[in-house]
């Protein structure tokens, strides 16, 4: 009976490292993410939030991502190579470029726009706003991105009245704001995020706003939020194929092609 007894512990010993390693490797952190500094809690809900969302292998696998930002801006983004196409609607001007290494190219006035400097100004100007845009979309599949610190705030209501445990994100040396600060609600019975609150400064106590996360919808393998409140990220497609000319060619795509 006492071998039976050691066979057993020494199965389970033998079997647990296999599924810590297993649950660890369900979504690992960026490079670079905060883990000495971050909540137990607080990644353990970024790692709900992510199966919530359709998982991280169908993250990872998904290959373009367009969408438009308040109606000014429509987005290509091609996640495996860091290609970007942004077309200003407000006007004639379109930048394509990779956000990896800033190359890229500028359409305005009618023309390319073949300045250097003006050319890096406008390049420098599209990878911003791409940086901007992209986290208003998909912020919920960076929450253990590369300089971010997570904390467990406790559990609260949003302004919809539904329960939530609260998020804080706070950045080290990344993105064009590293300053900035975000409180996070996760949902407690989706497991979506549905609230967020940004702070300019991570000292500041008011927050520059408080908005929703709703109407999710599923994209390809993900779900992805597009309505704000009052602000919206409209349009918004999954792709698993685009041809290449939609990130070199100035012409604007009908992508109801594809």
């Amino acid at each position: 009976m006492r071998n039976r007894f050691l066979l057993i512990v020494a199965l389970l010993m033998s079997v647990s490292p296999l599924l810590a390693q297993r649950s660890k490797s369900d979504n690992p952190a960026a490079p670079g993410f905060d883990v000495a500094g971050s909540d137990p809690r607080a990644v353990q809900i970024a790692d709900e939030v992510m199966r919530a969302m359709g998982g991280r292998k169908a993250w990872d696998q998904t290959h373009f991502i367009a969408w438009t930002f308040f109606g000014n801006r429509r987005l290509v983004w091609d996640k495996w190579t860091g290609n970007v196409r942004v077309d200003n609607l407000k006007n004639d001007q379109t930048v394509v470029l990779n956000i990896n290494n800033d190359q890229g190219r500028v359409y305005r006035n009618g023309k390319e726009e073949t300045n250097t400097d003006s050319v890096a100004k406008y390049v420098k100007a599209a990878k911003g706003a791409w940086i901007n845009d992209s986290y208003w979309l998909v912020m919920p599949f960076k929450l253990k991105d590369s300089g971010v610190t997570l904390k467990y705030i406790g559990t609260d209501s949003t302004e919809a009245k539904q329960p939530a445990d609260v998020l804080q994100l706070t950045f080290k040396g990344v993105g064009n704001t590293p300053d900035n600060k975000y409180k996070v609600w996760v949902d407690k019975t989706t497991r979506l995020v549905s609230q967020w609150a940004y702070y300019p400064k991570f000292t500041d106590e008011k927050p520059g706003f408080i908005l929703p996360w709703t109407d999710y919808q599923t994209y390809g393998g993900i779900k992805l939020s597009g309505k704000r409140g009052p602000r919206e990220l409209s349009d918004i497609r999954v792709f698993s194929g685009l041809p290449g000319e939609v990130f070199t060619s100035f012409e604007r795509p009908d992508l109801n092609r594809y």
